[in-house]
């Protein structure tokens, strides 16, 4: 005999009334992505005290919760799959990986094993294909698929950790890091945050660290770099987050190969440029590092979350991140937990391989050369109208900044109250500046002249006061 709450369930899903309004609710909300504030006005912030309540005594009805949802968070959602959020490095999400979510939420798949859902297993594999065709990678590389490049940096730190204290003769998976060998750690000091979350957690203190000088740009200064050895993770990056800098890999690599050390390269939408044929002189020798990180849901705009970790050493991958169990199943095909830190997890892979699919190689390629072009073309109008360029626009990310650090900070204040853009400032070199990031599909060539006209608007508004 059925339970009263799960007859109503049955009947929620055979009816499909819930689904139908949710699917009216996102259609409208994409009808009006273009009109909407780019950031949720002071009003709409006020209403969110409408979620404030105790958790409800008995069952509510699906339609109000969805209700709900569409009334309230709607109007609070920042509208990065628009064209004029130039926030962090979010990107956007193309048309078909949302419907491929969609039918994915449907099927809610567990990626952990082969076993438990063939079809995410056998898009893993046609996706870690194809991934290292598009960065030209070494044919023994394998790939992790997590929630994101931080994820996906900690994964490639512990298998650097496994494999260059396995070759001092000691296993960290038995015996642990207490009395272990000195691991030597070499980065520079522009690494993002992310890296040093990611040597945190993997039980390496800032003072483990031997950093190394950065340029004007944010690149690892060559000349600075220490004598390495077969002890060392030296860790690169491909993109910086406040300029789109890269480390020069080519003169680099060979020195730290030479040498025997572990190469990781944090490229969460760097690595990207690897696509494209104007744009992977910014990558030339990224192929002769050990691991590299990555995600989709910035450059290659899949929905979140889109984590890669790439690792041409699988022994040293999968050791670091172990999984056993008297009860699992491992198949002859590729066992995802195997290659991340989860056992359990969202078949990710589904979005991931559809918008590879859809948008074929040229497609990547048309997508990401476009954000540089429109990079390129927000520089030129920010500089005709007086604002001062500070990097060097090698992709997609611009930063600059106005007469003075005073007026800089109150025409970022301005754009993100305007609701026109959205971007963010930041510190470079003790300066403040602000920073757009062009990383979505939805940006148009009239984006970019809005955006110049706002940030001009926006600091007239700044002089005024």
């Amino acid at each position: 005999m059925l339970m009263k709450l799960q007859k109503q369930m049955f009947e929620e899903l055979r009816d499909k009334k819930i689904f139908d309004l949710a699917r009216t609710y996102a259609y409208d909300y994409a009808d009006n992505i273009e009109n909407m504030d780019v950031f949720p006005s002071e009003e709409n912030h006020q209403k969110l005290s409408v979620f404030d309540e105790a958790l409800p005594e008995n069952s509510t009805s699906a339609e109000s919760v969805i209700t709900l949802l569409n009334e309230f968070g709607s109007p609070n959602t920042v509208a990065q799959t628009g064209g004029r959020y130039f926030g962090f490095v979010n990107g956007g999400a193309v048309p078909a990986s949302i419907a491929a979510k969609w039918l994915a939420d449907f099927w809610d798949q567990n990626a952990g094993l082969y076993i438990i859902s063939p079809i995410s297993g056998k898009l893993e594999m046609v996706c870690e294909q194809w991934l290292k065709e598009i960065f030209n990678l070494p044919e023994s590389t394998v790939a992790g698929f997590v929630s994101g490049t931080s994820t996906a940096n900690f994964c490639a730190i512990v298998a650097a950790r496994f494999r260059l204290l396995k070759n001092l003769g000691w296993d960290v998976n038995e015996k642990g890091l207490n009395g272990a060998p000195k691991i030597r750690i070499v980065t520079h000091l522009q690494i993002h945050s992310a890296i040093k979350k990611a040597l945190a957690l993997a039980g390496f203190g800032k003072e483990n660290i031997e950093w190394i000088e950065a340029d004007h740009q944010g690149r690892m200064v060559v000349e600075k770099l220490p004598e390495l050895d077969n002890r060392t993770l030296l860790i690169l990056q491909a993109g910086n987050a406040n300029t789109g800098s890269f480390d020069q890999f080519e003169k680099i690599l060979p020195i730290a190969n030479e040498a025997g050390a572990w190469v990781h390269i944090d490229g969460a939408f760097g690595l990207w440029a690897e696509a494209c044929e104007s744009l992977k002189h910014l990558t030339k020798g990224v192929q002769a590092a050990t691991s590299w990180a990555t995600d989709g849901h910035k450059t290659l705009n899949t929905p979140y979350d889109s984590g890669i970790i790439l690792c041409k050493d699988s022994e040293a991958l999968i050791s670091a991140l172990q999984a056993t169990g008297e009860y699992i199943i491992f198949s002859e095909q590729k066992d995802s937990m195997l290659y991340t830190p989860d056992m359990s997890k969202r078949a990710r892979t589904i979005e991931l391989w559809a918008t590879m699919k859809y948008l074929g190689k040229k497609g990547i390629e048309e997508m990401i050369t476009g954000f540089y072009h429109h990079a390129k073309q927000l520089e030129k109008g920010l500089r005709e109208n007086g604002f001062r360029i500070i990097n060097d626009v090698v992709f997609n990310q611009v930063m600059f900044a106005c007469e003075n650090p005073d007026l800089t900070k109150a025409t970022v204040t301005n754009i993100q109250k305007s609701g026109e853009i959205w971007c963010g400032g930041s510190n470079w070199n003790g300066e403040a500046v602000i920073r757009m990031s062009i990383c979505s599909w939805a940006t148009t060539e009239v984006d970019i002249e809005r955006s110049v006209a706002a940030f001009v608007k926006a600091r007239a508004e700044a002089q005024k006061k």
